[in-house]
């Protein structure tokens, strides 16, 4: 099950490969997670020391809770990869023009795991030629199904 997407990831940015990873959370995170309280717009992969980090990812805290003093709700949290992914990442992100961002949220089995994609921007203009084959995707199956 899927409990948070990056929308705006698909549409800014061109996903060349994915790679699917743990995450380090306490109990009352993953707990509001699966409660739909995560965020991943605006988030994104950075590394320091041999090991990758999520940044700006959201997770609000869980409304059960008892007194939560200083917590964070978008502090950095460890993406638990192998030494060989994060070499390989890390070496993608120093490209020109790559990007690592998180694409989805989700669980498999009894854990949860995200999705991170190596992104290269889009420009305006290919933005613009994505909306307009849609649009005319949407007139070709609307003329079929009027006859």
């Amino acid at each position: 099950m899927t409990y948070a997407t990056n929308k705006r990831a698909r549409f800014d940015y061109e996903i060349l490969e994915t790679v699917e990873a743990g995450l380090m959370l306490s109990g009352q995170e993953v707990k509001s997670i699966r409660n739909g309280g995560a965020k991943l717009l605006g988030s994104f992969v950075t590394f320091h020391n041999n090991a990758a980090f999520l940044l700006n990812c959201h997770i609000s805290k869980y409304r059960y809770a008892g007194k939560l003093e200083n917590y964070v709700p978008d502090r950095s949290r460890k993406l638990l990869l192998t030494q060989k992914q994060i070499a390989y990442l890390e070496g993608k992100s120093h490209e020109a023009g790559l990007t690592i961002i998180p694409l989805s949220i989700y669980t498999k089995g009894p854990y949860l795991k995200v999705e991170i994609g190596v992104a290269r921007g889009k420009k305006k203009f290919d933005k613009r030629e994505k909306i307009k084959k849609r649009e005319v995707q949407r007139e070709r199956l609307r003329y079929l199904k009027n006859g």
